[in-house]
């Protein structure tokens, strides 16, 4: 089959979501179900600093029609804070790359820990397990599995609110970790054959301007190829900002929903608005990487 008629900025991709491989709560299959249901022709699964659910992904992508292009999101520490860039379209058996996802992980348990301890001193006991019920993937305990546990038990009504009261910096349930650089993650992304792509750059709100030209300049100056310029968290006004810095870097434009859980996503999959018409979508230089059913 040849893909090239399907790529174009008014194709309906989704380029960024998670599983119960990380922190999601629908398994692999489930995500392409509701993808296909949504609409969604070009699908990639992208879950935290894991490809583990890749195989599944791509297998049910094909079942249910749409192209499937590989991903992970890989957590990144710069400037002091954390930012994710995702790969798309690379070789999941990688060594290079799984061997960095794995150091990744490392050390999300004791971090963890260090979180329960924190909620402990202010009345909240036992989050730390009440957190591991929402695990599928030992490895991956975040923050994410803590606010559910928070829902659930009435300390907050949603898991914005947990966000926002226990689990941000300066927050009693705060605790900071260590990921991988800037280099390495693109260096991993370039290697297993894909491209490395900023996500919400948006969300990154307490870097001062300065800091954030700086995240670009840096990731470009490593090889970096992409933004996400329309995602789940991204008003209007910031998907045209990020389409002029698109522009700017030269860098191609992604799109994805950052779907998580059909309760807690603010963005279903598929239901995006298109790209700017002025960006260069960056499924269409991977035309070479989607999977398409036979």
């Amino acid at each position: 089959m040849n893909p090239e008629p399907h790529l174009t900025h008014l194709t309906n991709a989704d380029l960024h979501c998670h599983s119960t491989v990380s922190d999601g709560t629908l398994e692999p299959e489930a995500i392409a179900a509701r993808a296909a249901a949504n609409g969604v022709q070009l699908w990639s699964l992208t879950d935290h600093d894991e490809v583990g659910g890749q195989q599944r992904a791509r297998d049910a992508a094909r079942m249910l029609g749409m192209g499937y292009l590989t991903g992970t999101e890989v957590s990144v520490t710069f400037a002091g804070e954390t930012v994710h860039i995702l790969g798309l379209g690379i070789d999941p058996d990688d060594p290079d790359l799984r061997l960095g996802l794995a150091r990744t992980r490392g050390g999300r348990e004791q971090r963890a820990r260090e979180m329960a301890a924190g909620l402990a001193q202010v009345g909240i006991p036992g989050a730390f397990e009440g957190a591991r019920k929402y695990v599928a993937n030992p490895e991956l305990i975040s923050r994410t599995h803590f606010a559910r546990f928070l829902v659930e038990t009435g300390h907050c009504t949603d898991t914005s609110e947990v966000f926002r009261r226990f689990l941000t910096d300066g927050k009693p349930g705060f605790v900071p970790h260590r990921w991988a650089k800037l280099g390495e993650a693109v260096g991993w992304i370039k290697r297993a054959g894909g491209i490395a792509v900023i996500a919400h750059p948006a969300r990154y709100t307490r870097f001062t301007a300065t800091e954030e030209y700086a995240l670009f300049t840096e990731f470009k100056a490593h090889g970096g190829q992409g933004v996400e310029v329309v995602t789940g968290s991204h008003t209007v006004a910031e998907r045209d900002r990020y389409a002029d810095m698109a522009i700017e870097f030269d860098l191609f434009a992604s799109r994805g929903s950052d779907f998580h859980a059909p309760l807690e996503s603010r963005t279903d999959l598929g239901s995006l608005p298109d790209l700017p018409s002025r960006v260069t979508p960056v499924w269409t230089v991977l035309a070479d990487r989607v999977h398409w059913p036979a």
